[in-house]
């Protein structure tokens, strides 16, 4: 039979392989784009790059093509947010707090836009946005966009709304209270860190969508990811490498702000609505 202190020690051994494992696949790359960003060039077998420089940075931040992208995600993916919680908030307090016919099917069919290939999607409202005059608009990216928002901004603000105590709406209104200001006095900022991990998932669901973007909004509007196609093709690696650090700033910033919703929290219980 098998000492325990050895049982221990192996799985201690296992345990450090795979952390070590999932930091050379997480880290990994982020190191490589954080050299490559500054290197002058890197040769194989060179363990380390040829030089040094701020030439790429300078060059990303003086291309009017690259600046004109960074502007046009930094406009629809707030936008995105903005028109998504317009549209999917009622929704989501509907879905929490009232019982109606077809609320469990409508709740499933949420999940339809992301449960399948988007790039079949696109296709199929590329031919509707052609006759409806859509195509490079932008009401055309942002519906694509709100798209890939729904399950965010709906799903998990509707939970925060269910997690809400019946009773202490009733209690206010007792107080008082109308409806309406007992839903702003006590149900809103009970809901809001809920909400607000929504806005943030949707956010990011908005800031890195490449696909539908590209073929409704390409060549007028290009956006941060629909840009690193052109960047890929067309620019040296390490101009790629740059663009691809200040891709991913937002999502790395917002993600750590709301980590401790995320893990466990708000975003967990999003998907438990009964």
């Amino acid at each position: 039979m098998r000492n325990p202190s050895t049982r221990r020690g192996v799985t201690g051994t296992l345990v450090v392989l795979f952390a070590l494992a999932l930091a050379v696949f997480i880290v990994g790359p982020l190191l490589w784009l954080a050299v490559r960003a500054f290197a002058t060039n890197w040769t194989y077998p060179n363990l380390a790059p040829d030089g040094w420089t701020f030439k790429w940075w300078e060059l990303v931040f003086s291309d009017n093509a690259l600046g004109v992208a960074v502007q046009n995600s930094l406009f629809f993916a707030p936008v995105t947010v903005l028109v998504s919680a317009l549209i999917c908030l009622p929704a989501a307090y509907a879905f929490a707090r009232f019982e109606f016919p077809g609320r469990r099917f409508f709740l499933i069919g949420l999940f339809a836009a992301n449960a399948f290939p988007k790039m079949g999607l696109f296709v199929s409202l590329a031919a509707l946005f052609y006759a409806l005059n859509l195509m490079n608009s932008i009401l055309g990216i942002l519906i694509v966009h709100l798209l890939g928002t729904v399950v965010f901004m709906t799903w998990i603000p509707a939970a925060a709304f269910a997690a809400v105590p019946r009773s202490l709406e009733e209690a206010a209104r007792d107080a008082g209270a109308s409806k309406l200001r007992a839903f702003f006095s006590v149900t809103l900022p009970m809901a809001l860190p809920g909400i607000l991990v929504g806005a943030i998932m949707s956010f990011l669901a908005s800031f890195d969508e490449a696909q539908g973007t590209y073929l409704v909004g390409a060549p007028d509007y290009m956006t941060m990811p629909t840009q690193m196609y052109s960047l890929v093709l067309n620019y040296p690696t390490q101009v790629a490498a740059v663009f691809s650090i200040l891709l991913a700033i937002p999502s790395v910033a917002l993600l750590l702000a709301a980590h401790k919703h995320i893990v466990g929290g708000q975003l967990a219980e999003g998907f438990q609505i009964k």
